[in-house]
């Protein structure tokens, strides 16, 4: 490789007017000059197209590519299928690069051959863009290796990846909101994965940054991901390999399937939007057991005390969704202890 390796960099985008021309130009600052911005418009309404033309016009390293409204994954897969040289990076259309980064990264790339994943720190951003603090994951492999199963260790937008593996894996539909910690899981499987310990993006935080309707599907892909990542451990298959779309948990085949646990837990969990209280599907949810309650995410434990103080307002429930009970695994949610064992209910009325 040689000392200045045309890197191309990825960035779907979709109506993202506000901070695509800065996202736009920190790549076109880059020390390292030999590389192509391939950015993705994946339907933008707002004046993204104009943007990216007036951008492309000037700067022949910017290259374009307009499809429908298909989603991220759609979009990310566009643009790594287009991405030809050894290396690509990744970069969010609100993000911003700094100077140095994608020659750091492939230098480091050059001096370590079994390294298939790379990220760095982070500057967290305002919408003003300033700095309000700092992103700073795992940067020791051995480390990493330990805790990507348990959850992510990377800045999405800061991530260098081999290519050639990055074609072959892909971003896949089916863990929608976690693509990219699905991706990291199975790019670990094939070679060393590390973080920088410098920032070398400035990730901007803002309300945009996470849709409230997809934080139950985020949490849901998570421990997706972690249930195809065991199965291969266990089988070197993976059982995830024939989903097309992301799966419906409320699905009658999700009872016999290797995500059957979590489809249950999911139907508790997405009671946390109120929108979701069917009558007809109440009957079918059951709280998570003491083992679940131990072992959910921060995520998860506010998404599962949502669902208790959405079940409370309702005047008729389920048996098995009773006052007691819902207190119970309320107190061991918040307290990390059950409230009460072998029977021993709490005092009070049971509706």
């Amino acid at each position: 490789m040689s000392a200045d390796p045309k890197v191309p960099v990825i960035m779907p985008v979709r109506n993202g007017e506000r901070w695509l021309a800065q996202a736009v130009e920190s790549v076109l600052a880059q020390t390292l000059s030999e590389f192509e911005l391939i950015v993705v418009d994946d339907g933008s309404i707002d004046a993204s197209a104009e943007i990216l033309s007036a951008l492309s016009r000037r700067d022949g390293r910017v290259r374009v590519v307009h499809q429908p409204p298909e989603g991220l994954v759609s979009a990310l897969n566009r643009a790594l299928a287009l991405a030809r040289a050894p290396l690509v990076a990744r970069l969010d259309a609100d993000d911003v690069a700094l100077p140095e980064r994608l020659a750091r990264q492939a230098s480091y790339f050059d001096e370590h051959l079994k390294l298939v994943l790379l990220g760095s720190w982070a500057e967290k951003i305002d919408e003003q863009g300033r700095c309000i603090g700092q992103v700073r994951p795992e940067t020791e492999p051995e480390r990493l290796a330990e805790i990507l199963p348990r959850g992510n260790p990377f800045v999405h937008s800061s991530v260098m990846m081999r290519t050639a593996f990055a074609h072959r894996l892909g971003y896949r539909q089916a863990f929608l909101g976690a693509e990219d910690f699905d991706l990291w899981l199975r790019m670990s499987e094939c070679g060393t994965i590390a973080n920088l310990p410098q920032p070398l993006v400035r990730y901007r935080v803002h309300g945009g940054n996470t849709d409230r309707s997809l934080g139950v599907r985020q949490s849901f892909s998570v421990r997706l991901a972690q249930a195809s990542s065991t199965a291969r451990r266990s089988s070197g298959l993976d059982p995830a390999d024939r989903l097309l779309d992301p799966p419906d948990w409320w699905a009658a085949h999700a009872d016999s399937e290797f995500y059957t646990e979590v489809a249950q837990l999911f139907r508790f969990l997405e009671l946390a939007d109120s929108k979701s209280l069917a009558p007809g599907r109440i009957g079918e949810v059951a709280p998570p057991s003491l083992r679940q309650i131990l072992e959910l995410s921060h995520a998860e434990k506010r998404l599962a005390c949502r669902s208790i103080f959405n079940l409370l307002t309702m005047r008729r429930r389920p048996a098995g969704l009773s006052l007691a009970r819902l207190v119970a695994v309320l107190f061991t949610l918040i307290v990390g202890r059950p409230l009460y064992r072998h029977g021993t209910r709490p005092s009070g009325r049971t509706p």
